[in-house]
């Protein structure tokens, strides 16, 4: 089963340009991922979604992050390749938590058939607005990954992943991580329960 394709509108494009240029923090985490050439080496998650949902929110400050998800995609890498990746990042940036995952491999953990590029892999995660990733090119410019677009995160929704379809993981993960505490404003989508 493939996602719907969405496509990003140019003003959500424009709009995390934006937010994430001003973010100094989120802007050297990218430089530094860039200096690793990572095959479809990409930063995932809430290092996005949560900038969107400050935006929304109108925070003074970005929410701290717990930790920064790198993703990449190679089919002949290994376990230790991650640490060892990892390792390196933790060099450049020893502040942050830095977290690898070989998307090539993560398939085995679901039970699903082996996933074709990091976006295919990133659709399978529990919420649509978290199915995001960003990295910043060889020219500068922001690449993102969005399998489900950004409209609903724009839109201040939280919502299960139809790909994923385990309500009872969706919904320990908004319990645990309180995302309605952190960010109010935000709604949970009513087929979400």
């Amino acid at each position: 089963m493939q996602p719907r394709s969405y496509s990003i509108l140019p003003e959500h494009y424009e709009a995390v340009s934006a937010l994430i240029a001003a973010d100094a923090f989120r802007m050297a985490c990218l430089t530094a991922l860039r200096s690793m050439a990572l095959p479809q080496g990409y930063i995932g998650a809430g290092f996005l979604r949560n900038a969107i949902w400050d935006a929304l929110h109108n925070k003074a400050f970005a929410t701290p992050l717990n930790d920064v998800d790198v993703i990449y995609f190679c089919p002949n890498s290994t376990q230790s390749q991650d640490k060892h990746i990892e390792a390196e990042l933790a060099r450049l940036m020893p502040d942050v938590n830095w977290q690898v995952k070989n998307q090539a491999r993560m398939h085995l953990l679901h039970g699903h058939e082996p996933y074709a590029s990091c976006e295919e892999a990133i659709s399978y995660w529990v919420e649509r607005e978290t199915c995001v990733a960003i990295k910043l090119n060889d020219n500068d410019k922001l690449e993102l990954l969005a399998p489900f677009g950004l409209t609903s995160s724009f839109e201040g929704s939280l919502s299960i992943n139809p790909m994923h379809g385990r309500p009872d993981v969706f919904r320990a993960r908004v319990e645990a991580k309180q995302w309605l505490t952190q960010w109010p404003k935000l709604r949970l989508e009513k087929e979400t329960f």
